[in-house]
């Protein structure tokens, strides 16, 4: 072996001094991590620096341009969108209240913020660096951990509560697991995650449910293509559906695809073939926007309820992370340019097939969002128009494999 030090990621956490062999044997964690950045997946542009970089190239020919300071969100003035959309810059979280950017979080350690049903909170996952030891192969090794917890903060500001962290303590041992992607039920009493807690020695990331009273975590029982495990979750909007993403690969590419699993009946099925991911529900549980992922890029389009796709929103492969108005009427998304990533919106008319309803408007100017946490968007009661009843289409799909059919949720 060379004697070059190494630092792979293993489980959150950094090992120094040449220790890749057994690090590698480590229940694939190695793997898992890098996965977790999503690029094996294709749910993000293919960047020079990593994803979520801003001003690091990638995303856009010419030069690279320089994003405003970590302290500053430029918004333009027509962007007086309804209620509240929130997003993460530079490790903090920031809420936009029609043309009014605002930090909400400071620290630099926060990303994948979700709205709670009500608008009174925002999810998010703070990670930290500590100190961990952990056996290999029978040996206890020393390593720098990145632990992530998932928080909630209040809407209106205050100190971050903390719900459940990614740590593992055993006698004289300390290790970490993965806590990604937290989506709030929207009855406010549970939240969709992938993680590969509580014991990242036995699972993959994959989808799991936390109870908010008990604070107990729950294995979904669908299937997964091991080591690859799961991303994105979603609940529909009256809470019988998750949708998630499948991780597979095709070769050196990800073939990531778009599932639904019924909440009562614990079945899951496919929606969609390779190429797509990040599914959001539109307000009325009829169309799902998602990213799709082809050898020139990633782009925004809008599925059917049987995961048809309807219409290509973004067509220069550099837009992924949709998320519906909660009134229906408009679509934001994160899109990259010349290293980086600003918010957009678009217009959409669903009341029959969707099209695009009138000019795309770049909310932010410059900003450098982190390219790896979602934008959220919450919208009062009170603004939103009461559409009849839709119900979501049946998948015309076929469960994918063994296991597609499981438990139902508690």
């Amino acid at each position: 072996m060379s004697t070059r030090r190494a630092r792979p990621r293993a489980a959150g956490g950094w090992l120094d001094s040449g220790l890749v062999a057994p690090v590698l044997s480590f229940a694939g964690l190695v793997l898992v991590a890098s996965l977790s950045l999503g690029l094996l997946t294709g749910n993000l542009p293919i960047l020079a620096s990593g994803p979520g970089a801003s001003g690091g190239g990638g995303g856009g020919g010419g030069p690279n341009r320089t994003p405003t300071p970590s302290n500053v969100v430029i918004v333009d003035p027509r962007a007086d969108v309804p209620g509240v959309l929130v997003y993460a810059k530079a490790g903090n979280i920031w809420l936009q209240r029609g043309a009014r950017p605002s930090q909400l979080t400071d620290g630099g350690q926060d990303s994948m913020p979700a709205f709670s049903p009500d608008g009174a909170w925002v999810y998010f996952i703070r990670t930290s660096v500590e100190a961990g030891r952990w056996p290999i192969q029978g040996q206890a090794r020393r390593f720098r951990l990145e632990t992530p917890t998932l928080m909630r903060v209040a809407t209106t500001g205050g100190e971050p509560e903390a719900l459940l962290a990614g740590r593992i303590t055993s006698r004289t041992y300390t290790w970490s697991y993965f806590i990604r992607q937290p989506a709030v039920s929207p009855d406010g009493t549970r939240v969709a995650l992938v993680t590969d807690g509580p014991d990242p020695t036995k699972a993959d990331v994959v989808l799991q449910i936390l109870d908010l009273e008990s604070l107990a975590l729950t294995k979904v029982d669908v299937p997964e293509n091991k080591p690859l495990g799961h991303q994105d979750p979603v609940w529909s909007p009256d809470g019988h559906y998750l949708a998630y993403v499948l991780n597979a690969r095709d070769g050196s590419r990800g073939a990531p695809v778009i599932m639904r699993y019924d909440t009562t009946t614990g079945k899951a099925s496919s929606l969609t073939g390779p190429g797509y991911s990040t599914p959001m529900w539109s307000h009325n549980g009829k169309y799902l926007a998602a990213t799709r992922t082809t050898a020139l890029g990633t782009d925004v389009v809008i599925l059917d309820g049987r995961g048809t796709e309807l219409l290509r929103v973004t067509s220069g492969g550099r837009s992924f992370d949709p998320v519906w108005s909660p009134i229906g009427d408009s679509l934001a998304y994160l899109e990259i340019d010349r290293g980086v990533t600003d918010l957009w919106l678009v217009p959409v008319d669903i009341s029959g097939l969707p099209e695009i309803d009138g000019d795309r408007l770049q909310l932010t100017l410059a900003a450098g969002l982190d390219a790896a946490s979602r934008p959220g968007w919450w919208v009062p009661d009170e603004l939103i128009p009461t559409p009849p009843p839709t119900p979501t289409p049946e998948p015309v799909a076929t469960p994918a494999g063994p296991g597609a059919t499981g438990s139902a949720l508690p």
